[in-house]
């Protein structure tokens, strides 16, 4: 009990924080808006701050009324889904190839996704791009 008054003497009380708290439940895949959150003060590690614009983003999970949401539980909306016949390209020092793929999963701009390569039926990874096309490193 001691141990916890000295931390709480040297570190000073939590760091409380305004949050996200969704107002309803949301699925996953939903694109959200400020509308869908209010903003409480909580303690709790790891929640998406309330700075941050959530307005057009997706929702990665499933979000439960009265719970904060967390960094990993929203991004950028999927262009890219399971199964879609997409260009892969492949850039550097002025050479580009670009061919069709089948995407494995599912992505957003940034996202790394896998692909399957339809000439070669190799699986590869890249990153989805503005123009929904994946860049191959």
């Amino acid at each position: 009990m001691r141990s916890l008054l000295v931390l709480t003497l040297v570190l000073g009380p939590p760091a409380w924080a305004d949050v996200l708290i969704p107002l309803r439940n949301i699925r996953a895949q939903e694109i959200v808006t400020r509308e869908d959150f209010r903003q409480e003060p909580v303690d709790v590690p790891g929640t998406w701050p309330v700075e941050d614009s959530v307005d057009g983003l997706e929702s990665r999970v499933a979000l439960y009324a009265g719970r904060p949401v967390r960094h990993g539980d929203l991004g950028p909306p999927a262009l890219v889904q399971r199964n879609d016949i997409v260009t892969l390209v492949y850039a550097r020092d002025g050479l580009q190839i670009s061919t069709e793929g089948r995407a494995l999963s599912r992505g957003g701009i940034g996202d790394t996704v896998r692909v399957m390569n339809l000439s070669s039926r190799t699986t590869i990874s890249g990153w989805v791009t503005e123009q929904g096309t994946i860049e191959v490193r």
